[in-house]
């Protein structure tokens, strides 16, 4: 795959967010004192670390403060030696001397293990997460999504029994709110699962917006397929609002320390302002890039022009001679898009698929005026441990029986969660470019 050279901080802020500064930074600079004192000197656990918003959570930690030590769990080694290697080259930030990371199943016996040995710790971040709306493509997929964004955070919560920490933060989503897909859903019943715990423990959490070209996102996708040479697809109707990965970091960073125990931090953005559809994300991106955009109304149609411009851009050289280029070369654009770079796009027809977004619902009391640019949810459900317990029952029951949808599942989650109205479309996403 070639590299391309994209300014993708540049471009999120031009054309997605349309800030130029992040928009934590005024909070960030009320709050620097208590900030300061909640994080300087601390010790730190950050699971489900490597992804996205978990790396920016560390960056943002390393940034500007000085935590005494930071452990890092999450299951992807990879992507664990990459944070390890920018936080080790960026001048930016203070590396503590402690500092721990470990490729381990949030899960699993051996995650207790670490924790038992480890522990205990001031602060505690939980970025483990199934964040794809795809990711319900039947009863099994659904029952993965469950365990990690709902069982997993209480076995978690369980342990921080033992050893309360100072803050405790697990990371939500817009999604959540009035959810119309499974993902939303488990997120919603995590967050009235933590809250179950918010008497015994300083439990926060936050939904925001879609953090731009972060890792699985639609954005990022885009540049893959760009890099591989193949053609792009985008759906048509679908808005959101948008976060760089430095601001889903900080934003994430300030309510686990700033907000109160039981409060769902969101960012406060404008609809008519902030609100930007993906069609004319890949519009601007494409034109960003000099590549213009070709509307294709089918796959087959994108498919088709593209193999038509891969297959006269990669065909041998006539005559050869010294400055005949590579008919191989991977440079990235060895050839012109006369006619735009290929984009099928298409009405949205797939299971769980909202088309805009939203932080909170009629029913809830929001607080808008004590952060400059965060609001918070102040009156989440909090349900009894044991009545989460039997929730979690049923819902294992569900699973276990013999010949189990994913309806059966939907069904299950509707009888706890009274807001949510699943869009079932009879398709998923893996149908999809």
């Amino acid at each position: 795959m070639i590299m391309l050279d994209f300014d993708i901080e540049r471009f999120v802020r031009k054309y997605m967010t349309k800030r130029p500064e992040s928009l934590l930074a005024a909070d960030f600079a009320k709050y620097s004192d208590r900030m300061h004192a909640a994080i300087d000197g601390r010790k730190m656990l950050v699971i489900g670390g490597a992804g996205t918003i978990g790396s920016n959570y560390v960056k943002a930690a390393l940034r500007q403060f000085r935590p005494a030590a930071i452990y890092v769990v999450d299951i992807d080694e990879n992507q664990l030696t990459e944070l390890t290697r920018e936080l080790r080259s960026g001048s930016e930030y203070t590396v503590p001397e402690t500092y721990v990371t470990e490729p381990i199943d949030l899960g699993s016996r051996l995650f207790e293990k670490f924790f038992k040995a480890h522990g205990p710790f001031d602060i505690v971040a939980n970025f483990a997460a199934r964040k794809h709306v795809r990711a319900e493509r039947d009863v099994h997929s659904i029952e993965a999504m469950c365990e990690t964004n709902v069982f997993m955070a209480k076995k978690l919560l369980d342990l921080l029994l033992e050893n309360p920490p100072a803050a405790f933060f697990c990371v939500s989503t817009d999604k959540a709110a009035n959810p119309v897909n499974v993902m939303g859903a488990t997120k919603k019943l995590m967050e009235e699962t933590i809250m179950a715990y918010a008497d015994q423990l300083p439990i926060k959490t936050a939904r925001f917006a879609n953090v731009a070209f972060s890792n699985g996102s639609l954005p990022i996708g885009w540049l893959n397929r760009i890099a591989k040479h193949q053609p792009l697809s985008c759906p048509l109707g679908i808005r959101r609002f948008f976060v760089s990965p430095i601001e889903s970091g900080e934003l994430c960073l300030a309510a686990s320390v700033l907000a109160e125990s039981g409060d769902i931090v969101y960012p406060k953005l404008d609809e008519t302002r902030d609100m930007i559809p993906f069609d004319a994300v890949v519009k601007d991106m494409l034109n960003d890039m000099g590549l213009g955009c070709l509307e294709c109304s089918s796959t087959g149609e994108a498919m088709s022009a593209m193999k038509e411009i891969n297959d006269h851009a990669f065909s041998p050289p006539t005559p050869p001679s010294s400055t005949s280029k590579d008919p191989f070369s991977l440079s990235p654009f060895p050839f012109s898009f006369p006619k735009g770079y290929p984009v099928e796009f298409f009405g949205s027809d797939t299971d769980g698929e909202k088309t805009f977004e939203e932080f909170y619902t009629s029913q809830d009391e929001k607080d808008e005026t004590t952060f400059v640019n965060l609001g918070v949810v102040k009156n989440a459900k909090r349900r009894p441990v044991e009545e989460v317990e039997a929730i979690f029952a049923n819902l294992h029951a569900v699973f276990d029986r013999p010949g189990s949808t994913k309806d059966d599942v939907v069904e299950a989650l509707k009888e706890y969660l009274p807001n949510f109205h699943h869009i079932s479309k009879g398709k998923s996403l893996d149908g999809r470019m």
